[in-house]
């Protein structure tokens, strides 16, 4: 049996092609991702030790422990006496007092220099040698005075400065003029990633990010003989109960922790959609394993006449699948080494440069790739081997095997019409459970996509009648391409819903991208009467703005009302809260809620406004008292004047910022709410952005940049997956054309009567064509009527948190989609197209 499985591979290489292909596919897709997430992993890992290279013990503030004082969200830091005790302890070589924050730099044509989400700052700390460990300088000096900064060797060399030269800094808003003094390298990730660092004097950091005399962390190094643990223990003994001393080591792998998990939410991402294509390939396999063991029927009975037991030919079919899956598993390995570094490379192409480091190809990749090629080949050719064990000998041997009979067929609906039925329900169910219904929905889906496609033979038949009119254009061809495309629904079925998977998933995501955005839209048309919102720039938006900018708008003649959105934690039934600081007076002028209860008018002193889930979490209704306690530990009584609807742009608590303000130790605005003479307008933008410098820091947004910011991160990642999904549609193209071209091989005798009674090699070909668009087109159509169905569920759960999430269904792409579906199938036909036509007629008649 194994030698009767080797030559039935080598007899059928060019037919088990395509399901090589297919499976490669997968594979490289799979083996490609674990590559590229683990080589990228390790590079940021090695970056990070070499971070903390210089570090043996780090003393950094208690986030857990009390606080005596009882300020909510009060931030501990480290003073300069912890510093100079940690520097006393035995064992100790020297002691680096660290202090860290956003510091954006300006390129020379006003720019933003860095990536945005790691533009960082902080200070050189000189030990007694007048050197600090972590930075080398490679040209110039260190900063020693305000107005002095340093710059990490590649934001110099990408923004074109150098010693001498004077660039444009920002830390909280206004804009900075500092001298560059000096030129350093780093083993810093970040800059590593794209970022950018710089360095000030340590009194100077101390004034922009802490306090005079404070600091973020403090960094030890081990004097000679001394180990890690050994200064930990004795540091630990100095240390007042605010801080807490971890190893370098410790701090090296909580990073290499970090870095993992979030790399895994891209692995994890890039692998569902490799199980996508690889769940593709499951039907063209099971559909080649199908038509295989169909036009050998006659040999497998002569097999089981001579003896062959019927678990021997189920085992012989599965070996040639062991084979098949084994070389595509192989393949797809190398050539996912190759995806892995083309991403790698692709990457670095887009400016988020990462640091350098091999490839890592480790065992789990290699075993993993090999045994999802070999176990999904397999799989799908379990059952095809089954079915073909079960035919009689005597009634294969004579060719009276019939097709499916009705009673199978019947069984096989009503089990695709209650697995689709419960889909349905549940996807329901979940949809009217708001945020709760996730699971279900994921259940539902599955259940309803499997159940759909054991309905698909039931369904092919009315479907592709339908498009029995238009096929009577192009006469008896299209009539027999008609007749073939039905003539085995299972067949049919297999290679449509290929097709039918990749497309409901396009779909879907575009229906609830597309939906979201006009939920945008609405959402800072309804909520947003300000002109502009101006905000600190970078990966978040959420940076802190100095009260500066405020002042400054509000002076300008452009402004009729302006509000700066402050925000203060507060402790409030136990618990943190954050309260909104905003303009009592003009408000009304910048922001329309829908209020269920009181308004936003008179809102000054302790009074407040808060959004309904907030109210109903705690009870409170029009005229309740809130006992609160501030950042700067005093209490005090607000009053609920009014109940808004919140929404993911406003929500919390608001109060008057002059009562807000009184409470704040540090006194920064979250963003401020613009209105001007005339409304919005290119010149007004301007005039604003002058006003505060030509910041690069900073961003003026009226209500549309907001929506099209929103719309770039979902424009983004929808491309993000039309790319992947592509992988599923190539698959699935190559099941089309698996399918044809056995199906004309299956047909030969057919095709060659049909020449001999008249029909010309054109007509040979058209029908071909025709019967491979009937297929497309019908997976086209099952795809766009489940991913609608889907996106409408998936939209329910999303409307629960976003009130103003409206369904749009895009036509315009849904008929694209339908026509990428026609190209699918017209492309799919051009190979075996020809292949029939060029058979030869007599050759044909004779074959069996």
């Amino acid at each position: 049996m194994l030698r009767t499985a080797l030559r039935n591979v080598l007899a059928h290489k060019a037919r088990l092609l395509m399901t090589t292909l297919a499976v490669l596919l997968g594979v490289a897709f799979v083996s490609g991702t674990l590559v590229f997430t683990n080589t990228i992993s390790a590079a940021y890992q090695k970056s990070s030790e070499k971070g903390f290279s210089g570090v043996d013990v780090a003393i950094t503030p208690d986030s857990d422990s009390d606080d005596d004082t009882g300020k909510p969200g009060a931030a501990p830091r480290l003073g300069q006496r912890v510093l100079d005790r940690a520097a006393e302890v035995p064992g100790a070589a020297s002691a680096t007092g660290t202090v860290s924050g956003y510091t954006a730099l300006s390129k020379k044509n006003g720019d933003l220099l860095g990536s945005g989400f790691s533009n960082l700052g902080g200070n050189y700390y000189p030990g007694k040698d007048g050197k600090d460990p972590r930075y080398t300088m490679t040209d110039g000096r260190a900063p020693k005075a305000r107005g002095e900064v340093a710059l990490d060797a590649k934001s110099a060399e990408r923004g074109d400065y150098a010693v001498g030269d004077t660039i444009r800094v920002s830390v909280d808003g206004p804009v900075r003029e500092e001298k560059v003094v000096g030129v350093f390298r780093t083993d810093d990730g970040n800059v590593a990633a794209g970022g950018s660092l710089a360095l000030f004097d340590t009194p100077t950091a101390q004034r922009l990010f802490a306090k005079p005399g404070e600091f973020d962390e403090i960094d030890l190094k081990a004097a000679a003989g001394t180990s890690q643990t050994e200064l930990k223990a004795a540091v630990e003994k100095v240390l007042p109960k605010e801080a807490e001393a971890e190893t370098g080591q410790q701090l090296a792998d909580d990073q290499a922790e970090q870095i993992k998990q979030s790399m895994s939410g891209m692995q994890t991402g890039m692998l569902v959609f490799a199980g996508i294509a690889l769940f593709v390939g499951i039907f063209i396999i099971a559909n080649t394993f199908t038509m295989l063991v169909a036009q050998r029927t006659r040999e497998l009975a002569l097999m089981r006449a001579v003896g062959a037991t019927r678990r021997q030919v189920t085992r012989s079919v599965l070996i040639e699948a062991t084979f098949v899956g084994a070389i595509a598993a192989v393949t797809g390995l190398a050539a996912g080494v190759g995806i892995g570094a083309g991403l790698r490379s692709l990457l670095n192409s887009t400016g988020a440069t990462v640091p350098d480091g091999p490839l890592v190809i480790d065992l789990t990749t290699v075993l993993v790739s090999l045994a999802v090629g070999v176990v999904v080949t397999v799989l799908a050719a379990w059952l095809p081997g089954r079915r073909a064990a079960k035919i009689p000998p005597v009634a294969a041997m004579n060719s009276v095997h019939a097709p499916p009979t009705t009673r199978g067929l019947v069984v096989r609906n009503t089990i695709g019409a209650i697995l689709a039925a419960a889909g349905v329900a549940l996807v329901v169910a979940g949809a009217g459970m708001g945020s709760d219904g996730k699971g279900y929905m994921g259940l539902g889906a599955a259940v309803l996509v499997i159940g759909v496609f054991v309905l698909t033979p039931l369904l092919s038949r009315p479907l592709i009648a339908a498009a029995a009119p238009l096929l009577r254009v192009f006469g008896m061809p299209g009539k027999l391409a008609r007749q073939n495309a039905v003539r085995n629904p299972r067949r049919t079925a297999a290679t449509a819903s290929a097709l039918m998977v990749g497309l409901t998933l396009i779909t879907g995501m575009t229906v609830i991208a597309g939906s979201v955005q006009k939920g945008i839209d609405k959402m800072a048309t309804d909520a947003l009467k300000s002109d502009y919102v101006v905000s600190m720039g970078g990966f978040d938006g959420q940076r802190p703005l100095s009260p500066d900018v405020a002042r400054k708008i509000a002076a300008l003649p452009e402004v009729t009302a302006s509000s700066p959105l402050r925000n203060s934690p507060s402790r409030i039934d136990g618990d943190i809260e954050y309260l909104t600081g905003v303009n009592g007076k003009s408000i009304t002028d910048l922001v329309s809620m829908d209020f269920s209860a009181g308004s936003f008018a008179g809102l000054s002193g302790g009074k407040a406004v808060v959004d309904d889930k907030t109210a109903e979490d705690h009870g409170w209704k029009l005229g309740s008292t809130i006992p609160v306690t501030y950042e700067d530990g005093r209490r005090g009584n607000l009053t609920v004047q009014g109940v808004y609807t919140g929404n993911e742009m406003i929500r919390g608590i608001m109060l008057d910022s002059r009562t807000l303000t009184a409470h704040m130790p540090t006194v920064t605005d979250m963003q401020v709410m613009v209105k001007t003479k005339g409304g919005a307008s290119e010149s007004t933008k301007d005039a604003l952005k002058k006003a505060l410098g030509e910041n690069p820091a900073i961003q003026v947004q009226n209500k549309q940049d907001i929506s099209d910011g929103i719309a770039k991160f979902f424009t983004l990642m929808l491309n993000m997956l039309y790319g992947l999904l592509a992988m599923a549609v190539i698959v699935a193209v190559l099941g089309v054309i698996n399918t044809l071209a056995m199906s004309v091989f299956e047909r030969s005798q057919e095709i060659g009567m049909l020449r001999a009674i008249g029909l010309d090699r054109r007509g040979i070909k058209r029908m071909v064509r025709l019967e491979s668009l009937v297929i497309s087109l019908f997976g086209g159509v099952l795809g766009l009527g489940l991913g609608v169905f889907f996106g409408w569920a998936a939209g329910e759960l999303i409307s629960s948190g976003m009130p103003t999430y409206q369904l749009v269904l895009p036509w315009g792409r849904m008929a694209i989609f339908l026509l990428l579906a026609a190209f699918v199938g017209v492309l799919a036909a051009l190979w075996p197209a020809r292949r029939a036509a060029k058979l030869n007629m007599l050759a044909a008649i004779k074959a069996e």
